[in-house]
């Protein structure tokens, strides 16, 4: 049995497009929800986890060939600044 996984694909896109595409993606699903982000910005290497860190959600990060993956999983609660 395969579970397929929504993929946003960013690549080509320079941040903070791919961190905004994810945010909004993130808005929409319930807690525990998870996708993967392709990106090609080097900038998304950083931007994307540390988005993540700061509202609660999970991020691991991957990368093959020129493209970032990052494995999203939406958190139950999301930190507040």
């Amino acid at each position: 049995m395969t579970t397929d996984i929504e993929i946003i694909d960013c690549r080509g896109l320079k941040c903070p497009l791919p961190v905004l595409k994810m945010e909004k993606r993130l808005s929409q699903l319930a807690a525990g929800a998870s996708f993967i982000v392709l990106a090609t910005d080097p900038m998304a290497k950083i931007d994307i986890p540390l988005y993540c860190r700061q509202n609660g959600h999970g991020c691991d990060v991957g990368t093959e060939a020129d493209v970032l993956r990052f494995a999203i999983v939406k958190s139950g609660s999301q930190a507040k600044p």
